[in-house]
């Protein structure tokens, strides 16, 4: 993602998501923010469909003629249970209980509306959790507030995360490598290869 991207069709990010519009900030790109009002309580299984699935539903929820529209969802997933963002305090407790000190896979969907075509895709990243006495996951729990994060964790906190492999970004929910390659292939934006003065 070398270079300033610039713009070609207006963008919408159909997500609420604090972290997803900061990478996309991290672009260089404007865009606008329409949360889609869709019903996340869909029975899929498998993570990847189900994120896919997601992604599609939301970015087909929001109304933006013309627009590039970018809906994206995202799941942990580990030995057969998804893992999405918990209900309450004493739930995200439990989640971070049972993947501490092991390695799960964490599944973003994306979906990209733009000029009447759809690009749907899915990216995988794998992270390994710290092991936590269960004064630390509720200290963690009460400091950060992680009732919006799929795992009830954001990688970017520092304090469970042990290792990753994949990418980044993916894991904090916008996988901005396969996504800037999408946008740069439809035309709804170009990398500014002007040389600097």
């Amino acid at each position: 993602m070398s270079g300033k991207y610039l713009q070609r069709a207006d963008i919408v990010l159909a997500s609420a998501s604090p972290r997803r519009k900061e990478l996309l900030e991290s672009l260089g790109l404007k865009f606008d923010v329409i949360p889609a009002d869709i019903d996340e309580d869909i029975h899929i299984s498998r993570p990847a469909t189900l994120v896919k699935e997601l992604s599609a539903r939301k970015a087909e929820g929001v109304k933006a003629e013309d627009a590039c529209v970018i809906g994206s969802d995202t799941v942990v997933y580990r030995r057969g249970k998804l893992y999405g963002k918990p209900h309450t305090e004493r739930n995200a407790m439990a989640m971070l209980g049972e993947l501490q000190g092991k390695w799960h896979t964490v599944y973003t969907g994306v979906t990209v509306l733009y000029e009447g075509k759809k690009y749907t895709f899915c990216v995988r990243s794998r992270v390994k959790f710290k092991r936590m006495s269960e004064a630390d996951v509720a200290r963690y729990v009460s400091e950060k507030k992680p009732l919006d994060k799929a795992g009830a964790y954001g990688i970017q906190d520092g304090e469970v995360v042990e290792g990753y492999r994949g990418s980044y970004s993916n894991i904090v929910g916008l996988p901005l490598e396969r996504l800037t390659k999408i946008m740069e292939r439809i035309g709804a934006v170009y990398v500014d290869s002007r040389p600097l003065n």
